[in-house]
């Protein structure tokens, strides 16, 4: 063998550094995964339910950032890349449906006629009158999204377009999460000196108008086609139930010893894990980046998947999201049968109930949570004047330690993570650079990257 690597981690982002190790470094080189669990792909996971491949984790990815489309296409399965239909989310407020505020940069919107009636005459005044008020900006400010939000549109604008929109894709809410980390090109605008808030969303909603295409694609039979043609092309030796506990280094020589207390040498190593096991990991190796990382909170959910009889009639969205100040008790509702043609054309109607954000723990048992799922289910139909649903399979998948928290200053802290790494050692991850697929490919990316630079420096 040529080199010897090490990844930690058998998620996405550990499988697409193992890809692109093998990419870099050749067949001789040995790609060495460890995964503490049984099964490979991490946040993807596509479990049969009733029959029916169902994603209970990502469901999509973003198709006009490249590096997802690219590594598909590689890898041979763009032509089971899929866009969704015609239909769009609905936002559930005041106990009935509303149509998604449009135009708006994640749910901040242009101007009040985006939000129809969602929000009250005061805060469609507040809203209008933002571009007049006074205003000062200093570039790089470390702001929450809701703080800024609240500020300059309103309470309502953030529980009921903001946090609905953000919460589906960070499990937390907009009073948590970073502007620079969540919505970076508004930030981008901002600090290049944009005069209110409302000139910032209107330029970026009006730059996005003009990208034909759809924004996100899905792979037809779910994640476990990526998962597997990654797990084949890497051609990695796979260390299934093999938890890394920790890495010593000695010169260029990188020890990875696992939870039982075997140990085995490597060239270099990409710690690939969620950023509260990667402090623990790199804590004698790398003990600044270890603090930084051990800084990150994790945000829990949880699913609850639903196949139901075929001929079951679905409200005429893709999905609906759920305002913070709504009294239900999910955050959204997939209707993923709505939402995929492909789907739709290949078998009975599936729907994905999502539940938990930052500091608001999922406790009820499976069972409670199905209750509690069916319930909010009947009132979401009873509003698009259907019948409640009854499913013929239900799946509950938990995700205790799902996300990263994006708070302000994250990125920063992140970077400096990165900087105080040994030359042998990487990190990719959710936490680096995004929570999103391609976000996550890409950070894989640069760690394989910086790896095979390393190797032929030696």
């Amino acid at each position: 063998m040529s080199v010897r690597v090490a990844v930690l981690g058998g998620g996405v982002s550990g499988l697409a550094a193992a890809h692109a190790l093998r990419r870099a470094l050749g067949a001789q080189a040995l790609v060495e995964v460890f995964e503490a669990t049984d099964r490979l792909g991490g946040l993807l996971h596509t479990p049969t339910i009733g029959g029916v491949p169902v994603d209970v984790g990502a469901e999509a990815f973003i198709v006009r950032r490249p590096e997802a489309l690219a590594l598909v296409t590689e890898l041979g399965l763009a032509e089971q890349v899929h866009a969704p239909g015609p239909l769009r989310p609905a936002l559930w407020s005041g106990d009935r449906l509303h149509p998604l505020p449009t135009p708006a940069v994640m749910g901040i919107p242009v101007g009040a006629a985006a939000l129809g009636d969602l929000v009250d005459a005061d805060t469609r005044a507040h809203l209008t009158a933002e571009p007049t008020r006074p205003w000062h900006w200093t570039p790089g400010t470390p702001i929450s999204v809701g703080a800024l939000v609240r500020d300059r549109f309103g309470d309502e604008v953030t529980a009921r377009s903001v946090d609905p929109m953000l919460g589906g894709v960070y499990s937390a809410r907009a009073d948590q999460l970073g502007l620079a980390e969540t919505v970076p090109a508004l930030a981008r605008a901002l600090d290049a000196g944009a005069p209110s808030l409302t000139a910032a969303v209107t330029a970026l909603s009006a730059a996005s108008a003009t990208v034909d295409g759809p924004v996100f694609g899905a792979l037809r039979g779910g994640y476990r086609t990526l998962v597997d043609a990654l797990r084949a092309a890497s051609g990695a030796l796979i260390r299934f139930e093999s938890a890394a506990a920790s890495i010593d280094a000695e010169a260029d020589i990188y020890t990875v010893t696992d939870a039982d207390g075997a140990a085995a040498t490597y060239d270099a190593v990409i710690v690939a894990l969620p950023a509260w096991h990667a402090a623990p990991v790199l804590a004698a190796v790398a003990p600044e980046a270890s603090a930084a990382l051990g800084g990150v909170r994790p945000a829990g959910s949880a699913v609850v998947a639903c196949v139901l009889p075929a001929g079951t009639e679905l409200p005429a969205h893709s999905g609906v999201l759920v305002a913070t100040d709504a009294e239900l008790s999910m955050k959204a509702v997939t209707l993923s049968t709505q939402k995929w043609p492909h789907l739709a054309a290949a078998g009975p109607p599936v729907l994905r109930v999502s539940f938990g954000r930052l500091g608001e723990p999922v406790d009820a048992d499976d069972d409670e949570l199905v209750a509690t799922a069916l319930t909010d289910l009947a009132r979401v139909f009873d509003a698009a004047g259907l019948p409640a649903p009854i499913p013929e399979s239900v799946a509950v998948q938990r995700w205790p330690t799902g996300l990263p928290h994006f708070a302000p200053g994250h990125l920063t802290a992140m970077r400096a993570a990165q900087a105080h790494l040994p030359a042998g050692v990487a990190i990719a991850g959710a936490a680096v650079d995004g929570v999103g697929v391609p976000a996550c490919i890409g950070a894989a990316d640069r760690a394989a990257e910086r790896i095979a630079a390393h190797l032929r420096r030696r």
